[in-house]
């Protein structure tokens, strides 16, 4: 007998569906390149069949992967119900790339997949298998919709679908039998019943604040600063800058890649994160590229959010959004790389001590604990309004071993966010065997010169390395002056 089923999306997943216009598809995506070695057919193409029967084993692992968008009778809130006419077939594409074969061409067709919007009749994913990419590789460009996963759970994706093995054997295709969507009747149970839920939680609330009055103050006081301390970083509006303006709905993207080895060794000289490391990268290229456009730097207040992860400690879900935001202003204006840094570094361990990412976080959870979904539109409709930063930059931490898909190394990995409306730039940067690999995304129109800033991304670590490496090198030659001029200080002893 067939079972009935729906699961409703949670706040934060709901707001990446109401986020969604024409001009703002809301999926994220990854590109990875990999070595087609074993993939490789005797015509010089690729296996597509072979992934494509390796994915569907490991579909039981990606339940969403096989479900659509509904949405409730009352409130029209989406749900997730089984896609009874689920095919593989549609969301495995399939294309080649004219000779030779270049990254420049594969960038273009990545800009070009990226500006399509997935079909919300469908699951909300797709896969691109790309043959012919130069050097004896080929790339998987990867699309799912931001309802569906946050940068995270995207990364956890990763050991879904790749592989630390190059010889795991395959994975036995296991049934499925879609569930049946709940009928009308059904439907209003289910809320009826979930809204009796959320009566009895206040009800226990309230009670236990009233046993414990002094602590439900203590907790009200602390949840009020953290609520208060993210609303005041909300409601600072950036300046505007050229990036900041209408957009349309079609894509650039380009990459950048790293030694993390490299990274980790300017964060060891001058201290801080690799985070710190990345965000000076950036800031050091919006000097040169902002400058460049003819922007007055001086008067910027260049703002970006940071997403920061909410799961608790060891929660692998490879499903929906558990992410909230810090914000921050890019030292943008100034010239000198290791003041940049400084800056930077100063204003990270600020925020660590904030609990305004917490304060967002609470207000996602109060949200879902209430089930409104007028209060998440509002939400959307407010932070659109407001639109209280110049740019998006996630930082993701990505396995540091290598990954396979039936047998093919994955050698590059680049990570894709969405842009939001009057936001022609995002910034994506997930780590990945011992490389650091920048997704940048620009509006086809208002960030024409794409390619530049990826350049100039390049041009900013260079010089922060050269600089790091060059500070330490005069503050040890400070340390054995000072060495000197106190032995020389000293009175001389007996003879």
């Amino acid at each position: 007998m067939t079972t009935s089923a729906w699961e409703r999306l949670g706040a934060q997943d709901a707001s990446f569906v109401m986020f969604e216009h024409r001009t703002t598809p809301m999926h994220v995506g990854a590109i990875a390149i990999c070595d087609a070695g074993p993939l490789t057919t005797a015509d010089g193409g690729i296996d597509a069949e072979r992934i494509a029967k390796h994915v569907e084993s490991r579909l039981h692992r990606l339940p969403r992967y096989r479900m659509k968008l509904a949405w409730t009778r009352l409130e029209r809130h989406p749900v997730w119900v089984d896609d009874a006419d689920f095919d593989l077939t549609y969301h495995l594409r399939r294309t080649a790339l004219p000779r030779p074969g270049s990254e420049a061409v594969l960038r273009e067709l990545v800009g070009r997949v990226l500006s399509q919007h997935l079909d919300r009749g469908k699951p909300l994913w797709e896969m691109w298998i790309v043959e012919g990419l130069e050097g004896g590789r080929f790339a998987l460009i990867s699309k799912v919709h931001h309802c569906m996963v946050d940068g995270v759970a995207g990364a956890n994706l990763l050991t879904s679908l790749f592989s630390a093995r190059p010889d795991e054997p395959p994975e036995p295709m296991l049934p499925w039998t879609p569930r049946a969507v709940p009928g009308g009747m059904a439907q209003l149970a289910a809320e009826g019943a979930r809204r009796g839920r959320l009566v009895g939680e206040l009800a226990g609330a309230l009670g236990a604040a009233l046993r414990d009055p002094r602590a439900a103050a203590l907790r009200i006081a602390a949840t009020g600063a953290a609520v208060a301390q993210a609303l005041a970083a909300a409601v600072r509006l950036p300046a505007p800058t050229g990036l900041n303006c209408p957009i349309g709905p079609h894509r650039r993207f380009e990459w950048l890649s790293l030694d993390l080895a490299e990274v980790r060794a300017v964060k060891e000289r001058l201290g801080g994160t690799v985070n710190d490391v990345v965000l000076a990268v950036v800031s050091g290229a919006l000097h040169r590229f902002l400058g460049e456009r003819g922007e007055w730097l001086a008067r910027l207040d260049y703002r970006i959010v940071l997403p920061v992860n909410m799961r608790p400690a060891g929660d692998t879900t490879a499903a929906s959004n558990r992410v909230s935001a810090m914000f921050l202003s890019l030292p943008v204006a100034e010239p000198d790389a290791l003041r940049r840094y400084a800056r930077i570094r100063a204003e990270t361990a600020r925020l660590k001590g904030s609990r305004a990412a917490e304060g967002i976080d609470l207000l996602t959870r109060l949200t879902d604990r209430i089930g409104s979904t007028g209060m998440t539109l509002f939400g959307v409709r407010l932070a659109t309004r407001l639109h209280p930063y110049n740019l998006i930059v996630t930082n993701v931490p990505g396995p540091q071993f290598p990954l396979y898909v039936l047998g093919a190394a994955l050698l590059e990995l680049y990570p894709q966010v969405p842009l939001f409306e009057r936001q022609g730039l995002g910034v994506a940067v997930l780590s990945y065997c011992g490389k650091v690999g920048f997704g940048l995304v620009g509006d086809r129109d208002v960030v024409p010169d794409l390619a530049r800033l990826r350049e100039a991304m390049a041009e900013s670590f260079a010089e922060l390395a050269s600089a790091s490496a060059g500070g330490v090198a005069r503050a040890g030659r400070r340390r054995s002056s000072r060495k000197r001029a106190a032995s020389s200080a000293r009175p001389a002893g007996p003879h």
